[in-house]
């Protein structure tokens, strides 16, 4: 026979098992999910400087560059993107930005904030596919931060990643 204390034990595991389940599900998401919804990505981006003597041009953004999608923050996520590593070791590396593109922010100027992330991952990523595209599963968080390379608007405590395959 069960009693209340029982009973109640059982109805809460009920409870909670569906909501870890859940937890344990990352939320897939893409780069436009990074800007603010009703946030056109045209509003990001200035119309920029052209430099003919280094023939390069340099974007100029205005406020919304810096508009974060506050619904991510907190979120278990899972999205893809090139790693621009910021130390590596022997064993690979596990601080980072996440970037929408190959060589953002080395080759060519960085994208606006809302377009970066920086990465602390739990175990290293091998130094020789640092050119790959890779997924990068963990809890994200909105906060802006100023690196050497540019301006991040979002980082994700890492504890999974993988060769992103299209």
């Amino acid at each position: 026979m069960l009693n209340r204390r029982k009973a109640l034990m059982l109805l809460s595991g009920s409870v909670i098992a569906p909501k870890m389940a859940f937890a344990a599900t990352p939320r897939e998401i893409m780069w436009d999910d990074l800007i603010p919804p009703g946030l056109p990505y045209s509003e990001i981006i200035g119309e920029g400087e052209l430099n003919e003597e280094n023939d390069s041009w340099t974007p100029i953004y205005d406020a919304n560059a810096i508009k974060l999608n506050e619904n991510l923050d907190g979120a278990y996520i899972k999205m893809p993107g090139f790693i621009i590593p910021f130390d590596t070791s022997a064993e690979g590396v596990t601080n980072f930005m996440l970037v929408p593109y190959v060589g953002a922010c080395l080759h060519t100027p960085p994208p606006p904030a809302n377009q970066l992330v920086m990465v602390d991952a739990a175990q290293p990523w091998p130094g020789d596919q640092l050119w790959d595209p890779v997924w990068v599963t963990g809890t994200m968080s909105t906060q802006l931060q100023s690196t050497s390379l540019g301006q991040t608007g979002y980082s994700i405590v890492a504890d999974e990643m993988e060769v992103y395959v299209w």
